[in-house]
């Protein structure tokens, strides 16, 4: 589960932890937008997204690595669709991203993303990245209710 603190309510957490996808919005130095559906954890005022095995490729040249690296900028949304409109709701963080390449926080991080998703237990990742988002701000709209 997601921890709690000042930044995020008690349904703000409930709700994002009940989204097994969120979108990673980030911007390059010009402001051109790129968003991609990523899996999260949180903890601690920080959403973190692991860097996967990329069937093709390097992971490290991915677009949003570079933009991270040009502008720190980024916001994470966790939402819900549903055709019964009255269900729609959203939670948005904003702040700003590192990326970690090692040390105690990355592997913190990569053990928190392993047990929220058993697809990475097989996977090599110590050795990628780590994106820590810093939450500065948190918005949210809707029905927050965890109800999946």
């Amino acid at each position: 589960m997601l921890s709690n603190d000042q930044l995020l309510s008690n349904d703000q957490c409930r709700f994002l932890d009940s989204r097994r996808v969120g979108h990673l919005a980030t911007a390059d130095k010009r402001g051109a937008p790129h968003v991609v559906p990523v899996c999260f954890a949180i903890s601690d005022n920080t959403a973190y997204i692991t860097i996967d095995q990329k069937p093709k490729g390097n992971p490290r040249a991915l677009k949003r690595l570079r933009n991270i690296t040009e502008n720190p900028s980024v916001a994470l949304v966790g939402d819900r669709y549903d055709e019964d409109w009255s269900r729609l709701g959203w939670v948005m963080l904003r702040g700003r991203a590192e990326i970690l390449d090692s040390g105690a926080e990355h592997g913190m991080a990569q053990e928190l993303l392993r047990a929220r998703y058993p697809q990475y237990q097989a996977m090599q990742l110590m050795d990628l990245p780590v994106i820590a988002i810093r939450i500065a701000q948190v918005a949210s709209w809707g029905d927050l209710s965890a109800v999946p």
